[in-house]
């Protein structure tokens, strides 16, 4: 064996115990509670449950849960007020992918209750459209604490293809924490589809156009 193989060998070893000692720690403090630290920790979790259900009921009452349509743009800027995480499809009447994205929307706006997902048609918002520089639909705008953080331009991030999974599009929107997500950040679960060709989004005349920089806007 080598000097660096061996070098290396000893670094894993001292990983492993670092490691196997902790998980001993916690262990052995879990066996040494008595009912008193028992009864405080099932405290905290009820305490947890109930905060996490009050959570729910609030977002419920400001009409999370579903995927809505903004009839105007005053709606987007009273709704930005109201919830601090925040999803908004830009498209246009028409659009295939534009109809991809609702079906995936509609998904995950029941299942992350913390977010708003909502959708506005470009050509009712034109204030709203110039200010955030859509210059392609679809586009996601994902908002914050009243903060544009990031913006999903076509489905470049999604695997370059129609059929990403809603857990595609799920971890994309996660990047920008706009939503609780449970997942693995770093590697995306559609791993497979990365290298297919990519898509070229339309811009909102209809044209094909391959310029997908957008500046960040705050409100």
């Amino acid at each position: 064996m080598s000097a660096v193989e061996n070098v290396l060998q000893q670094h894993v070893l001292q990983v492993a115990s670092a490691v196997e000692e902790q998980l001993d720690a916690e262990i052995q403090q879990l066996d040494e509670l008595d009912s008193d630290g028992i009864e405080k920790l099932r405290e905290q979790r009820l305490k947890q449950m109930r905060n996490e259900a009050k959570a729910r009921q609030e977002w419920l009452a400001k009409g999370h849960g579903d995927y809505e349509e903004l009839a105007e743009e005053k709606e987007f800027f009273g709704l930005v007020k109201q919830s601090p995480n925040m999803v908004v499809h830009f498209y246009k009447d028409g659009s295939p992918r534009c109809k991809i994205v609702d079906h995936h929307l509609k998904i995950l706006a029941k299942k992350h209750l913390e977010c708003r997902f909502c959708k506005i048609n470009v050509e009712r918002a034109p204030f709203l459209t110039e200010r955030l520089r859509i210059k392609m639909i679809p586009t996601l705008a994902l908002v914050k604490d009243g903060i544009t953080k990031d913006y999903i331009v076509g489905f470049t991030d999604l695997g370059n293809c129609d059929d990403f999974s809603t857990e595609m599009l799920e971890w994309r929107i996660a990047q920008s924490f706009a939503i609780d997500y449970k997942g693995d950040l770093m590697n995306p679960p559609d791993q497979r589809k990365m290298k297919k060709t990519r898509l070229v989004p339309k811009t909102i005349r209809g044209k094909e156009h391959d310029d997908d920089e957008d500046d960040i806007n705050d409100w």
